[in-house]
This record gives structure tokens, C-alpha cells and sequence, in this order.
């Protein structure tokens, strides 16, 4: 058995998807290097804070704490794994620095620039042809001013993810949905009135539920070839102000010419690592409308190791064994859930799908995000119990909220 440690960065329930990877994959026990301790992460087998940094997204901090964190566990080798954007760009840009003590998948710092940043991803799908929805963007400077080339309703998003998760102000949303001009001038006057200053994204509203939607995760080997891909289809989005546009239900299925184009997009920009891509259905075009990409696998992507494709797995044998990894595409069928079945139950509105899940959970093949036998205990338990029945309480309260308003 190899002797190796994963050092994932973060502690949020993206690092507990990984943290659960690596476990049933390998039954090693994982550490993360974070700048808070979150409660996804908490009182847990699979995982243990080994670091806490508050100021780990400062450069020289970054790169101090993991050597300093290496130099103490010269026995074993590391396997190095972002689990936030920020964390990706600071990889790359520290790139040097950390492949003396670490093996790790990352995209050059460029590229991650390219493709991280929203209107610069919208600008590589044109050249790659392929469809996002109608966008414009605005700044600090003209956002009162400036002129949208369609109709409202207009979601509004922060370009720069990182630079607005580090903002403030009342009524903070992920994503912000105006019905009109009045909104809009309320909404972008609340953003710009914060620390974020950066651009933000103004695009036409795609008409259609949750299930419209479409998730990617996508793992590309130290030889810039894409060797796994897995789509998933969301049941229900997560309806909190920091957490619209995260997943509470997935299935998992196949769509072999959707993952066709997005491999010759992924090889053509050279990408390295995970990579997660959301995209909507559009029914009155019948195409799939791109909203962002990535630079590290998503906060639901247990959901492709939960259908038989273990994420861990692809990194360990390409970065560490330097394995001929082919190429492969998820074809098997699963439900990924984060929120309890009963709100999966409430608020999904097409039979169809609803039915579907049923027949997962029926038939056991049924993963949910935050809890496995593996892990049990008495804390973590009572924990999961609560935070299970808050989500009808938080799902009833923001269901459908994505103004500027509580």
C-alpha cells in the first residue's frame, strides 16, 4: 500500500466529498490546511484540520504554511488538492515553490486567469463555439449607466469569485435575480457600496427549473488530456444567499455528445487538474448555455465517486504512479444528495425525475454528501440530525428569494 497523506486546502464540504474519496479509495485519513475550521468537516474520522491559518489566501502566508507543513512530514509523500478557486490560482502562481515538497494536478497560472475570471471563460467559449447565455458586464465606474442587450429578468454575479467571497453588505446573495431596471439599480448600488470593486456579470435569464441544469466534473492528467468526465443533472439547488447555485440533489447521467465537445475545449486550453463546469438547458434553442468554469472539482462532486468513479483515484495514479490513465466517461446511474429526500420530495416539481430518485433510493444507490457509516459518531450524528431539519426550515424561507431582500 502506498504510504502517501492528501493535504486538501479548505474545510468546507467540498473538502469532505474529497476527504471521503481518498478514504474509500485508499483508507487514508486526510488533513486540511484552511483559514477557518467549518462545521462540514467537523468531529470527523476522514479528515483533520492539521492547519489553521486565517491569513492563508496572502501569498506569502500560502506559501510559508505548506512548506512549513511539508517540513514537518518528510515520511510520507503529499498529495496536494485545491478545493476552492482561490486556492487553485495560488498554486499555480506558487507553483515552483510547492513541486519541492508536493504532488499535485494544477493549470499555469494563465490559464487559470483565462478561464477562472467569468468574462474571460465567456470570451474562450466563443472562440471554442460554444453557447452562454446573452452577457454584458458592468463596473464600479458605469454600472448606472450601462445598457443591457436584452430583456429583463437579469441575473446579476460577481467576474471575480474569490474578490467577492471576501465582500460584505445586507442582503448578500451568490447570485442576484432582477425583474427589473428598479432592482437592478438596487441590487449593483448594494454590491459596489462594498469592498468588491471588480466587474460584474449581467446576463439573460434562462428560462426553466433547477433540473435544467447541468453539472461537469472533468479530471485532465499531467499530459493536458482529459481522462474522466461526469455530467450530472441537478434535482434542486440550494436556496440560501451563499449558497444559490450549489447543488441539494444531483442524478447522475451521460450525454456523449455534450462531454465530447467539452473534452476537445478542455485538451485545447491545455487544462491540468479538476475542473467543474455549470451550464444550463435552454429549451427554446435546444442548447446547453455555459455559466462559469471552475479551476478545481465542484462542492457536489462526491456525486461522480458516489456513482462508481472515485476522484481520488484519477489524481493518486496520475500524479504519484504516473499511470496511462485512457479516458473515461460516467455512464452509471445515482442520486447525490446533500439535503434531506423530503425537500428533494417537496420541492421538485417534474414527476418524472421525482420518480427516478425514488427508484435510486429504492435500490440503494443513494449517496448523501455529509454523512456515511465510515465516519460515524455520536457528534457528527447529532450534528448531521440538525442540520438535515434546518434545511426545511431554510428551504421554506429562501425558496425562490434571489432579490435584495431576506
Amino acid at each position: 500500500m502506498m504510504d502517501f497523506l492528501p493535504v486538501l486546502l479548505g474545510s468546507d464540504a467540498n473538502v469532505y466529498g474529497m476527504a471521503r474519496s481518498f478514504y474509500q479509495q485508499y483508507g487514508v485519513t486526510s488533513v486540511a490546511v484552511c483559514k477557518g475550521a467549518l462545521v462540514a468537516t467537523a468531529n470527523s474520522r476522514l479528515v483533520k484540520i492539521a492547519v489553521l491559518e486565517p491569513r492563508l489566501e496572502e501569498d506569502d502566508v500560502f506559501v510559508s504554511t505548506l512548506v512549513s507543513f511539508a517540513r514537518r512530514n518528510t515520511g510520507r509523500q503529499l498529495v496536494l488538492v485545491s478545493c476552492a478557486d482561490g486556492y487553485t490560482i495560488l498554486m499555480a502562481r506558487h507553483r515552483e515553490e510547492l513541486a519541492a515538497y508536493y504532488h499535485f494536478a494544477c493549470p499555469d497560472l494563465q490559464t487559470v486567469l483565462d478561464l477562472d475570471i467569468k468574462d474571460n471563460f465567456y470570451r474562450a467559449c466563443e472562440r471554442h463555439g460554444l453557447s452562454y447565455p446573452k452577457t454584458a458586464t458592468c463596473n464600479a465606474q458605469n454600472y448606472k449607466t450601462v445598457q443591457l442587450p436584452f430583456d429583463f429578468p437579469c441575473i446579476i454575479k460577481a467576474s471575480n469569485s474569490a474578490e467577492y467571497w471576501n465582500c460584505s453588505f445586507p442582503h448578500k446573495k451568490k447570485v442576484f435575480l432582477a425583474q427589473n431596471r428598479e432592482e437592478y439599480d438596487a441590487i449593483t448600488a448594494a454590491i459596489y457600496g462594498s469592498s468588491y470593486q471588480d466587474d460584474l456579470i449581467l446576463q439573460e435569464y434562462i428560462p426553466g427549473d433547477d433540473n435544467c441544469m447541468r453539472v461537469l466534473n472533468a479530471y485532465c492528467g499531467l499530459d493536458r488530456k482529459v481522462h474522466l468526465m461526469a455530467l450530472g443533472r441537478p434535482l434542486l439547488e440550494e436556496q440560501t444567499p451563499e449558497g444559490i447555485g450549489n447543488y441539494a440533489a444531483i442524478l447522475s447521467v451521460h450525454d456523449g455528445e455534450l462531454l465530447a465537445r467539452m473534452r476537445a475545449f478542455l485538451e485545447d486550453v491545455g487544462w491540468v487538474g479538476f475542473a467543474n463546469f455549470d451550464m444550463k438547458y435552454d429549451a427554446r434553442t435546444g442548447e446547453y448555455k455555459l455559466f462559469e468554469m471552475n479551476p478545481r472539482q465542484g462542492r457536489s462532486s462526491y456525486f461522480v465517486t458516489a456513482s462508481g468513479y472515485n476522484l481520488a483515484k484519477w489524481l493518486v495514479e496520475d500524479v504519484l504512479l504516473h499511470k496511462d490513465l485512457g479516458y473515461t466517461e460516467a455512464d452509471t446511474e445515482s442520486l447525490w444528495m446533500i439535503a434531506p429526500y423530503g425537500v428533494i420530495r417537496k420541492y421538485l416539481k417534474d414527476p418524472e425525475l421525482l420518480a427516478e430518485a425514488a427508484r435510486l433510493k429504492k435500490e440503494g444507490k443513494c449517496a448523501r454528501q455529509l454523512f456515511c457509516k465510515e465516519d460515524f459518531n455520536l457528534k457528527r450524528y447529532l450534528w448531521y440530525l440538525r442540520s438535515q431539519a434546518n434545511y426545511y426550515r431554510k428551504t421554506a424561507r429562501y425558496y425562490g428569494n434571489k432579490s435584495l431582500r431576506d
